[in-house]
């Protein structure tokens, strides 16, 4: 059985950067569980610091350079993506957009997706579901249920009844990412190993 392979994106511009942190810890929980189902898993880590000047220089050129070439590729063609970006002015950074700008149409699609985001406060954890979800909603992955936000206080903090410990956020997203992935990945018929969800027919649509 081929190895599962983990794309991580981390977009922090510091370093070190709680980013990268946040970034490491949701691939350990999400690394483990596929390990404890069974599974080999090999990772694929970028940062998007280093390729921030060659991002630029491919949205003006259209040429990538090798080391942003390979990320794409690498992104495009993993089993599954671990995606975080810091948040600034509510929504994620214009480097992580830039990225996945650049990322071919239906390189996405089906592919499983696990999404997270840092901040100082958190007034900014709405980002996730107003800009980072409908971003990969409409390149047609399948995103997570869970997407993990950490604050600055979340690092040391106790949590509460709603939204439980920054650990156990993290525990049950690579949980819901490795499920997502092993039925994607087990299931006939898929495209590189993933499966396409078929659209649903017109009568199975409705507004919510």
């Amino acid at each position: 059985m081929e190895p599962i392979t983990l794309a991580v994106i981390s977009g922090g511009l510091s370093q070190p950067s709680s980013t990268r942190l946040l970034a490491d810890r949701l691939t350990d929980a999400a690394t483990a569980h596929l390990v404890g189902a069974g599974r080999e898993v090999r990772l694929l880590l970028h940062e998007l610091r280093p390729l921030a000047t060659p991002i630029s220089h491919h949205l003006l050129s259209g040429f990538p350079a090798p080391a942003l070439a390979d990320a794409l590729a690498e992104v495009s063609t993993a089993d599954a993506l671990i995606a975080v970006s810091p948040v600034f002015s509510a929504s994620y950074s214009g480097l992580f957009k830039s990225f996945f700008d650049l990322l071919d149409p239906g390189a996405l699609a089906g592919k499983p997706v696990l999404i997270g985001a840092t901040g100082g406060t958190a007034r900014h954890s709405l980002a996730l579901d107003h800009a980072i979800r409908p971003l990969f909603a409409y390149q047609r992955a399948l995103v997570a249920p869970t997407a993990v936000f950490a604050a600055s206080e979340d690092w040391g903090g106790t949590g509460d009844a709603l939204t439980d410990t920054l650990p156990v956020r993290i525990d049950r997203a690579g949980a819901e990412l490795a499920a997502l992935t092993l039925a994607a990945t087990a299931a006939p018929g898929s495209d590189g190993g993933r499966a396409l969800p078929a659209a649903p027919p017109p009568a199975a649509h409705s507004l919510h």
